[in-house]
């Protein structure tokens, strides 16, 4: 078994452009940083044998990248038909409108003001472009507006920021609440074990080959962090920063920040729980 293997979700090595499943590509976009870790990763999703294909994430406005994705479909022979979000956090949402304008697509999104054109998303919904099918499936948590895609031909669910490709998740409060995350991790881990849902595609990090072990860790980091938050309270540590200064000390002060908003949510969690 290799390093990267006995890692959560067993990671593929690295974080590169290119080719993921049979009908998934990544065009990973050039804002690197402690929060997105490589680059956002913008998914181009095709039937291989179809002139048309679906875009899931444009990312940040840099129009050198999203003039790349477009190249890239092009030089598979498609054309770009249809512009998908998971949430909007403009990492991955920015560009939108600007690749819109490229594009001549509509853009489609939970939150009617990240839209562009006349349709939204609903959980349980089927998307079919080209025989290619997607299915909407609510994962609020991180935001309240976040959304997975599940490719069921090749049994895979893109999860935007609900799931990374390495590290966790930022339940980012008071948009975000931990209960609503906790149930979305649930209704994932559900894909995995009724619909044979292997390979995370995610808005972040390498493809995740072991999508059940990646959303079973994520539930046992979550219960454990939680945990340690109550006890941190029950030892007198009552404010958000005092919380993240006692649970947090071994990770990056730069970092902090965004775990204070996890923090916030995690005692929100407790509270309405009556837990602390």
């Amino acid at each position: 078994m290799t390093e990267a293997a006995a890692l959560p979700g067993q990671p593929r090595g690295g974080v590169v452009s290119g080719p993921a499943t049979t009908r998934a590509v990544n065009v990973l976009a050039p804002n690197p940083s402690a929060m997105t870790l490589d680059g956002t990763n913008t998914w181009i999703v095709a039937e291989p044998d179809s002139e048309l294909a679906v875009v899931i994430d444009p990312g940040p406005l840099d129009d050198l990248h999203l003039r790349e994705v477009i190249a890239t479909a092009e030089r598979q022979g498609k054309r770009i038909a249809l512009t998908l979000l998971t949430h909007g956090h403009p990492d991955h949402a920015e560009g939108a409108g600007r690749f819109a304008e490229l594009t001549g697509t509509s853009v489609r999104a939970l939150d009617p003001a990240l839209r562009l054109g006349d349709e939204g998303l609903r959980a349980g919904e089927a998307i079919e472009v080209g025989g290619l099918e997607l299915r909407v499936v609510s994962t609020p948590g991180h935001t309240a507006d976040s959304l997975c895609f599940h490719l069921p031909a090749d049994r895979a669910v893109l999860t935007g920021d609900t799931v990374l490709g390495r590290g966790t998740t930022v339940v980012a409060h008071p948009d975000g609440r931990l209960g609503d995350y906790l149930d979305s991790l649930r209704r994932l881990r559900s894909l995995t074990v009724d619909d044979g849902v292997h390979t995370v595609l995610p808005g972040h990090g390498p493809v995740l080959d072991d999508a059940q072990g990646a959303v079973e860790f994520y539930l046992a980091h979550r219960a454990h962090r939680l945990a340690q938050v109550e006890t941190a309270v029950e030892n007198g540590h009552r404010t958000p920063g005092e919380v993240v200064a006692h649970v947090y000390a071994d990770v990056d002060r730069s970092l902090w920040p965004a775990a204070e908003l996890s923090v916030r949510a995690q005692l929100e969690y407790l509270r309405e729980h009556g837990l602390i």
